[in-house]
């Protein structure tokens, strides 16, 4: 089946650009970025800052945004059955280093995942405006569980590396 992800959410505050690979079934559904209900996403966002997230979705976006937060994907669209990274085929990127061109205050890439950190790194990782910033490669907030990433508080305490490029 053929998906295509959401616009970016961003504006002139955003210092720190969160790259998701491709939305699940679940927040394409909903029209929502990290829509499952499982997913660690927004429990991360707001953990950060000692906070729950709202159960309104346009509220956790404000929240990120005001905090420095803007989310892409870097698959504009792709093939894929399910919801699996695994699964996706014949990719086609986002234009990340147009959309890094046009909102200059962004200082860091953060790929949520794997999948986003190796597709960045395919498509962009010779691009010189992508290297005028830093590039994090975070655990996944997927609601699978890894050997080393089980729980949110433990997705956390990794996602805390964003804390200084938000400062």
């Amino acid at each position: 089946m053929q998906v295509k992800s959401f616009p970016p959410v961003i504006d002139e505050r955003a210092k720190v650009l969160v790259l998701g690979s491709m939305p699940g079934t679940a927040s394409l559904d909903k029209g929502q970025y990290y829509g499952h209900p499982r997913n660690h996403f927004w429990p991360v966002i707001y953990g950060l800052f000692g906070q729950q997230p709202s159960p309104d979705y346009d509220e956790r976006i404000a929240y990120a945004q005001e905090r420095g937060f803007a989310l892409w994907d870097t698959i504009a669209a792709c093939r894929r059955e399910g919801s699996l990274d695994v699964n996706i085929q014949d990719e086609l990127p986002n234009d990340i280093p147009g959309l890094l061109a046009r909102y200059s205050g962004v200082v860091c890439v953060a790929c949520n995942g794997s999948k986003s950190h190796d597709t960045f790194k395919k498509y962009y990782g010779s691009d010189p405006i992508c290297h005028r910033i830093a590039l994090l490669k975070l655990p996944s907030t997927s609601p699978i569980p890894t050997q080393r990433m089980r729980t949110t508080a433990d997705r956390i305490e990794a996602w805390r590396a964003l804390l200084p490029y938000l400062a």
